[in-house]
Order: structure tokens, then C-alpha cells, then sequence
């Protein structure tokens, strides 16, 4: 059994890793490396028997050093496409907040301005829309022909 599948049973999530995570991969990794590690000492180990611990000690943590980097990786993407959405999403409301500039009058820029300054919310003091008002239209005087 390898290192890296002993980890993949769930330990590695594919999401951005949390730091108890990482400690669980960690003593795996440990673990794997070294099984009887707990409470036990290797005394007389050989040069080569070190060597080879250190590789695996490397091996993993190359492992979770290539995990974490993805992780990073992944979420930086999400983030550069939250960006984008907040750039666009400001570039319609800067838009928006030009027309409706162009379009207030300069009684309602003057009572937006004022609010703004005394921190108040903004009040509906203005009346319903109504439609435009046409002028009266004149009757017509039809007198006809006249003989």
C-alpha cells in the first residue's frame, strides 16, 4: 500500500483543507512511515533503514505540500471569479446610479445630498406618478356649410 492511497480514503478532501485536516495527514503520513511508533523506540536501526525513513518522510510530505498547493490553487480561482462577478456587478451599479443622476431632479438631488450628509434613510416624500397631464383640448366649432 502506497502513502498516497492510504491517504485518499477520505482524509484529502478536495476542497481547501482545514488545519485539523492537515494534522490528521500529517500523523498518517507518520503512521505510515513509521507504524510502530507509539510508545515503541527502534534502537540499532541501520543507515539504510534512516535514509529510507527520511525518503518516506519526504515522499509525504511532498504529498501534502502538492495537496495543499491545489487546494490554494483552487481557491484562488474562486476567488478571481468572485472578483469578476463584483467588477461587473459594480460597473452596472455605477451605470445605474449615472442614469438615475441624469434623470432626478435637482429638488430630489438636493434632498438625496441632504439625507447622505445627516446620515437619515431615504424618505418617500415624493407623489405617485401620474400620467402627464394634456392641455384641455378646445371643442370644435363645426358650423357647417351655411347657404
Amino acid at each position: 500500500m502506497t502513502l498516497h492511497s492510504s491517504l485518499r480514503g477520505g482524509v484529502l478532501p478536495s476542497g481547501l483543507m482545514q488545519p485539523a485536516e492537515c494534522l490528521v495527514v500529517v500523523r498518517n503520513c507518520l503512521d505510515w512511515v513509521n507504524p510502530g511508533r507509539h510508545g515503541s523506540t527502534v534502537c540499532g536501526s541501520s543507515g539504510a533503514s534512516v535514509v529510507a525513513i527520511d525518503n518516506k518522510i519526504e515522499q509525504a510530505m511532498d504529498l501534502v505540500k502538492s495537496h495543499l498547493m491545489y487546494a490554494v490553487r483552487e481557491e484562488v480561482e474562486v476567488l478571481k471569479e468572485q472578483i469578476k462577478e463584483l467588477i461587473e456587478r459594480n460597473s452596472q451599479l455605477e451605470q445605474e446610479n449615472s442614469l438615475l443622476k441624469t434623470l432626478a431632479s435637482p429638488e430630489q438631488m438636493a434632498q438625496f445630498q441632504a439625507q447622505t450628509q445627516t446620515g437619515s434613510p431615504p424618505t418617500s416624500t415624493q407623489p405617485p406618478a401620474q400620467a402627464p397631464t394634456l392641455p384641455p383640448t378646445q371643442p370644435s366649432h363645426n358650423s357647417g356649410p351655411s347657404a
